[in-house]
């Protein structure tokens, strides 16, 4: 993280967000039109060096109007989560910590964004409308690089009502603002964080990945698929299990596969070979040297303890 980063609040209001973006700020939305919607579209930067976004309190998505683009992201410090976009692709957010991102756009077209912020005491008012007095507030799910046609479909006529500039339509916006908050409650909010353990993956979903690892230690580690098992996206499944189990998913990944192997030195006559590869080693060689990264001493030296 750099110098400039250090200085960057944790979390900013959603008028203020632009200014920590890359990129130029190319159309913006204000006025009183646009009570319940805050619009900016940003002309990227073709490359993008790592940088720290603040959080903000108002649900954010962010859809990709032109160009495509690899964007990384991650907690601060931790492990990148890479998405291919390109338009009609959309980012959703409402994370209430900061993270790091950086991109590298592909191909001639301008990478250029949209980033519509709903106003919370609409988004509050349709949850509560919705799901009732007294429910507990809903949580947004993190999607990266997904695609959702309703999405898609309300935010190409928010970009088009952006650009008339002239004659916009307060109430056009105002029903296009509900329309949102409506569908992203139907489709979007995180059971799993609405839970009274909301910091961490639940239980079944964390035995369900678990399970999926055990199963698969042979094979390539992969977080897509890993993910996909417990349907959730890769960014907010490695945020999650990190939290329910203190390591990274790639992490726990090895440290499941060199326990396993541990256990065959010791219970069985296979050879340091086979026992190599029935965890995922084709090289000899390799996995001597992350057994002993890991454990202290040579699978040799293990099994003669």
């Amino acid at each position: 993280m750099s110098n400039s980063d250090q200085s960057r609040p944790d979390r900013t209001a959603a008028s203020a967000h632009g200014q920590y973006i890359g990129g130029r700020v190319i159309a913006s939305g204000d006025g009183p039109a646009w009570r319940d919607l805050f619009v900016e579209v940003f002309s990227h930067n073709h490359v993008e060096r790592p940088f720290l976004v603040p959080a903000v309190a108002e649900p954010l998505i962010v859809w990709v109007i032109s160009g495509e683009a690899r964007v990384d992201e991650r907690d601060p410090g931790g492990e990148w989560l890479s998405s291919h976009v390109s338009v009609g692709d959309f980012f959703l957010t409402r994370t209430p910590s900061p993270y790091e991102m950086k991109w590298e756009a592909h191909g001639d077209m301008p990478f250029q964004v949209m980033h519509v912020y709903l106003g919370l005491p609409l988004f509050e008012r349709v949850a509560t409308e919705m799901l009732g007095k007294g429910a507990p507030p809903p949580t947004l799910r993190d999607v990266s690089g997904g695609r959702d046609e309703t999405i898609s479909n309300l935010l190409r006529l928010v970009h088009l009502e952006l650009l008339r500039v002239r004659d916009q339509s307060p109430q056009f916006i105002q029903a296009l603002a509900q329309s949102l908050a409506v569908h992203l409650l139907r489709t979007h909010v995180d059971d799993t964080q609405n839970s009274t353990v909301s910091n961490a993956l639940p239980g079944f979903k964390l035995r369900r990945a678990l399970s999926f690892m055990e199963a698969g230690l042979h094979e390539e580690f992969s977080l897509s698929h890993l993910a996909q098992e417990v349907g959730m996206s890769e960014f907010h499944f490695s945020r999650l299990f990190k939290k329910a189990t203190g390591l990274s998913p790639s992490r726990f990944f090895i440290k499941r596969r060199l326990a396993k192997a541990q256990q065959l030195l010791l219970e069985t006559d296979m050879s340091i070979i086979e026992i190599g590869m029935s965890v995922g080693y084709s090289s000899p060689s390799h996995f001597a040297q992350v057994f002993r990264q890991e454990i202290g001493m040579t699978p040799s030296e293990y099994r003669r303890r």
